[in-house]
């Protein structure tokens, strides 16, 4: 009898997971489309002033705030999908959104990675234990001017 219990309380768990991944459309967020980045609407002041930065011709939410490999870059998106989701589901979400410390991490590992040539020699002579922070003086490059 515990048996079937359990059988049913993990089919349960299953649907309401597929049903609520169905209707988040979780699928869209495996894709490289900014626009699956506005199907909350809390991200929307990010994606509209993503649009008027001077990154928009050149860089997608992906290749700033994911890891560029396989790996990393899935093992972010369902940690953010996750935090995300949570967040939302019990309303218990900074407003406005800020970035978490792990998130600013791999945002200044791909502003290095992309701008390698212009700050490789800032960040050869940074000493051991000095921190980069290229969104301190540059907040308004990916998102445009703060509000």
């Amino acid at each position: 009898m515990a048996g079937v219990l359990m059988a049913a309380l993990f089919g349960v768990l299953i649907g309401v997971s597929v049903n609520t991944f169905h209707y988040a459309e979780g699928t869209s967020y495996l894709s490289n489309d900014p626009a699956s980045c506005v199907n909350c609407h809390i991200m929307r002041d990010q994606h509209d002033s993503w649009q008027k930065s001077p990154h928009h011709a050149s860089a997608t939410c992906n290749d700033c705030h994911v890891p560029q490999d396989l790996i990393g870059k899935y093992w972010v998106k369902t940690e953010h999908g996750f935090r995300h989701s949570k967040g939302f589901t019990f309303q218990d979400f900074h407003e406005p959104i800020q970035i978490k410390d792990s998130s600013l991490a791999v945002v200044q590992d791909n502003c290095v990675r992309c701008h390698q040539e212009m700050v490789g020699e800032i960040t050869a002579h940074m000493g051991a234990g000095e921190e980069n922070n290229c969104v301190h003086c540059h907040a308004g490059i990916g998102h445009g001017p703060r509000r």
